[in-house]
């Protein structure tokens, strides 16, 4: 029996509070009985189908290349409808992420995805219609489980950690000690600003920004973080614009700090079971309208990185603690480039 599905069962019959009270930044959804390849190819045919859209998908580049995994970026117009009146700094909350990665010593391939609502219990929480945007996010996220059920093997629902309860996401500012390295910010003090200007330019902003990224160098080195992949570059609505961003550096330091200090699933023949948070990716660059201005803004490395590996524990963040701003430094060196 896969660990995937004992947490579930432990779920069902040991924990109901714990599992009632807490909710995972991530959930395995899927326990695939066929190889990655089909897998990928059956998710990406039932994507097609359902009432979600596609934006971009990654074949991530992961350590030694002991693991598979891919991952695709979409959204869901009915969740995008729902929260078209909240503030264009919360469009992070309508990116949905899944995941298709082996894991174990067997290498089986299961199927993930960012929980939505989680999400939404972050970006929503001052919302005048909060209950409602977390609803809709629950209805995202089976729209998710939908899709992925068409693949054979069996349903999962498992969540991973980290784990928090709906109050801490609410006020998440960082876990523990660590809260410190996080300058205890909230998400809208963690949205960093990377340039402005005059808000009838944001067309010229989102074309600007987009061309520039792409005309990066991207380091092939997983010690350089030089350079930004494009994965999804979505327009969200008329005062929003996403771009979803990755590279090696930020791959191989997701994957290979989360592992570093995990137990569960890691063997010589399964070296990174830090592969089930890979719905962490891409990293976001938000384009917006807001007070008469097109502002370009990030997020604070240390907080997002708190928000989705918590469990690679607080010694993993203090033996790391250059990373966040290695990544956030090469984002805006990215993006400004064409300026200098």
């Amino acid at each position: 029996m896969s660990r995937f599905v004992v947490i579930a069962l432990a779920a069902l019959f040991v924990l109901p509070a714990q599992a009632a009270d807490k909710f995972g930044i991530f959930e395995t959804i899927h326990e695939s009985s066929v190889s990655f390849d089909e897998t990928t190819k059956a998710v990406e045919s039932a994507i097609q189908s359902s009432g979600l859209e596609l934006h971009g998908s990654h074949v991530v580049r992961l350590p030694d290349d002991s693991h598979q995994a891919k991952i695709y970026v979409l959204h869901s117009p009915a969740f995008a409808e729902a929260a078209n009146a909240e503030s264009a700094r919360t469009v992070s909350a309508q990116v949905l992420r899944i995941a298709v990665f082996t894991w174990g010593d067997d290498q089986k391939t299961f199927v993930n995805m960012a929980n939505p609502v989680a999400h939404a219990m972050v970006f929503y929480a001052e919302s005048a219609d909060y209950d409602y945007l977390v609803k809709s996010a629950e209805t995202a996220a089976d729209d998710i489980r939908s899709l992925v059920s068409s693949v054979p093997g069996t349903a999962v629902g498992s969540p991973i950690e980290p784990l928090r309860t709906e109050k801490h996401y609410n006020k998440y500012k960082g876990d523990g000690p660590a809260r410190m390295m996080a300058k205890f910010r909230t998400w809208q003090k963690s949205q960093l600003l990377i340039e402005s200007d005059l808000v009838e330019n944001f067309d010229a902003v989102v074309e600007r920004v987009t061309a520039t990224l792409a005309a990066g160098t991207v380091s092939p080195a997983s010690e350089d973080p030089t350079g930004w992949e494009t994965i999804a570059s979505i327009r969200l609505r008329e005062d929003a614009h996403y771009i979803g961003v990755t590279n090696p550096y930020i791959e191989d330091k997701m994957v290979s700090i989360n592992s570093r200090f995990r137990k569960d699933g890691k063997s010589d023949a399964a070296p990174y079971p830090g592969v089930d948070h890979l719905t962490a990716l891409p990293t976001d660059i938000l384009i917006i309208k807001e007070g008469g201005e097109t502002l370009v803004l990030h997020y604070g490395q240390m907080w997002r990185m708190q928000l989705y590996f918590w469990d690679s524990g607080y010694r993993a963040f203090t033996a790391n603690v250059g990373v966040p701003s290695a990544i956030a430094n090469s984002i805006e060196k990215a993006i400004l480039s064409s300026e200098q």
